[in-house]
């Protein structure tokens, strides 16, 4: 019983993050669609757009009266402003959802921060190899090796795909 009581705080702090998270994606994705209004539709994204309400009918969210009314506004639209009454009260289309960021150089300057940190350590487990003191040079030179190799690994490794998609 007190186990369940403990777990408590983290349980509402990941959820609290969770909720974040979301937060940010949702906001997001609002701006991408504001910033879209007065955009021009191509006859590219009207496709995509009947495409999605398409979907929406395959799964059981549209009748098939809805799904033409809706299909009626968007061939109909000019502006991504228009297309807001075809896609109200269901999930955000594919068309406003934004792309991932790619990974930025702020990455690698992580990485050459925590080799200059692990320098000094590698190079003391290096003095000590120098005069037999092999149990204290592991101690100093192996964590400073693994500390480098796994924000190597880090740094050249592409941004983790949103586990919600």
């Amino acid at each position: 019983m007190s186990d369940r009581y403990n777990d408590r705080p983290k349980a509402d702090l990941a959820r609290l993050a969770g909720y974040a998270a979301a937060a940010s994606q949702e906001a997001r994705v609002v701006a991408a669609r504001r910033r879209m209004q007065p955009v021009r539709l191509t006859d590219e994204e009207r496709r995509l757009g009947i495409d999605e309400l398409s979907e929406q009918f395959a799964i059981g969210r549209l009748d098939e009266d809805e799904l033409h009314r809706r299909v009626d506004i968007v061939n109909e639209a000019v502006t991504h402003g228009h297309l807001q009454a075809a896609f109200e009260g269901l999930p955000t289309p594919a068309l406003y959802t934004p792309k991932p960021r790619p990974v930025g150089r702020w990455r690698w300057a992580a990485f050459v921060g925590a080799v200059w940190m692990a320098l000094p350590f590698f190079l003391t487990g290096l003095v000590f190899l120098v005069f037999g003191r092999e149990i204290a040079a592991a101690i100093f030179g192996l964590p400073a090796l693994a500390w480098v190799a796994v924000t190597w690994r880090w740094a050249k490794a592409p941004a983790r795909k949103s586990r919600r998609s």
